[in-house]
């Protein structure tokens, strides 16, 4: 009798065993048919330009800093008919020329699998700042689409995906500091202790285009591999930047400040609030400063004073570790 008594509690247990994986692939559909995601984006430690290329485009080496305090907004729905609707910041290009909606293109003209779906998008990120906030939105799709859609594709093959779309798209695959070379979509993730760092973000309301940026550039071939280097000895980034400051400058810094006097400015002026490293980002056009980071409410203060002076666009101040 014990033993009948056993079997079926047995039985009752395989039940709603079963009945507990159906409903975990039910919540498992459920959840795959929206995702929400916050794209965000990125500084440079360092970006030295080496030399032109035959195919026109430049090698480059860098440091990729994901920076997780200022993001956009994607929100990704499965749908009967597509959709796009666009929030926040507004962006002056054509839907041809959006590079989320055209990651959503090419991924569904390759994969079957990839169904209509609605998209609503909430631009936070400057454009022409340096942040790579582009790029970002682009890989945060390609993400969103692979779980929608159960594609099962690795983060490699996520990266070789959105490469066409632009040189630092594959990064945001990743979103994890990296050695970047090539082009900019060459990486190696690096270790990388921003510990005791509080980073302060500031774009003025110029923009500054690529092409404009490589236009005056001077070219350093001499500086090859000094980054990877200098990377490889220290991981800890205050000193990193305060070992070698000669290593990790910005070229596009030669060309465009020359062009936009404030921005030069607004890294003077960071570089005089003791910063213990102040950069452009990418081609520009923000600037950031690196401080301690128990000076919150210094810097609080000195983004106030920048934001009147340069009429500028305070984008963060934040710690990094």
């Amino acid at each position: 009798e014990q033993g009948i008594k056993n079997k079926e509690q047995g039985i009752r247990s395989k039940e709603q065993g079963t009945r507990n994986k159906e409903q975990g692939t039910k919540n498992k559909e459920q959840r795959t048919r929206n995702m929400l995601l916050y794209p965000n984006c990125k500084i440079n430690i360092g970006l030295r330009v080496l030399n032109k290329r035959e195919d026109g485009y430049h090698n480059i080496e860098t440091i990729f800093v994901p920076i997780y305090g200022l993001h956009d907004e994607l929100e990704v729905n499965r749908a009967d008919v597509f959709g796009f609707v666009q929030e926040g910041i507004a962006i002056d290009c054509h839907d041809d020329d959006n590079l989320i909606i055209r990651c959503y293109r090419q991924m569904a003209a390759k994969y079957a699998s990839i169904g209509p779906v609605h998209i609503r998008f909430r631009k936070q990120i400057p454009f022409g700042a340096g942040l790579g906030g582009g790029s970002s939105d682009a890989a945060h799709m390609a993400i969103a689409l692979n779980e929608l859609f159960s594609l099962g594709l690795t983060k490699e093959q996520l990266a070789a995906e959105v490469r066409s779309l632009g040189a630092d798209c594959p990064f945001f695959i990743y979103n994890t500091p990296c050695y970047a070379s090539g082009i900019g979509d060459e990486l190696r993730p690096i270790e990388l202790d921003m510990r005791g760092l509080r980073i302060l973000m500031i774009k003025p309301n110029e923009g500054v285009s690529t092409k404009e940026a490589y236009s005056g550039i001077i070219r350093h071939p001499e500086a090859a591999n000094a980054i990877i280097e200098k990377v490889q000895s220290i991981s800890h980034l205050k000193e990193l930047l305060t070992s070698y400051p000669s290593i990790f400058i910005n070229d596009f810094e030669q060309s465009v400040f020359p062009l936009h006097p404030s921005i030069a400015a607004i890294k003077k002026r960071l570089q005089d609030a003791n910063a213990l490293y102040a950069c452009m980002s990418g081609s520009g056009s923000t600037v950031f400063g690196l401080f301690e980071d128990d000076s919150e409410s210094r810097t609080d203060s000195l983004l106030r004073m920048l934001e009147q002076e340069f009429t500028s666009m305070v984008l963060l101040n934040d710690s990094l570790g």
